[in-house]
């Protein structure tokens, strides 16, 4: 990994129109070609979901909690239900609901 010697930038790997590998920063514009360009990548980090839905395979409802509420497709009064904070934190959290007979899932922002 190099780094810019103008600014401190980390340069990235670019393939020129003449097909040599040149390093480039992004944010001052300083090109230089590379003397031993690297062909491996590797991941820095790895990016997870902001919400992971529970699907309907991957859920055990013998395990979640139940409430009485009507399903609004099948008018069934038992659905599993969890909470997650879909908005910001200032906000309260949202209120999942699946059905216990028919497995639709709809929410409630309380």
């Amino acid at each position: 990994m190099r780094f810019c010697p103008n600014c401190s930038t980390r340069l990235v790997q670019s393939k020129g129109n003449d097909g040599t590998i040149h390093l480039i920063c992004r944010k001052c514009g300083y090109d230089e070609i590379a003397r031993n360009p690297s062909t491996s990548t590797s991941k820095i980090r790895e990016e997870k979901p902001l919400i992971q839905v529970v699907g309907e395979e991957e859920a055990d409802i013998s395990v979640m909690p139940t409430i009485k509420i009507t399903c609004p497709k099948c008018s069934h009064d038992t659905a599993v239900w969890w909470m997650l904070q879909t908005r910001s934190a200032d906000e309260p959290t949202t209120q999942f609901y699946r059905c216990v007979k028919c497995n639709h899932t709809w929410r409630h922002y309380a």
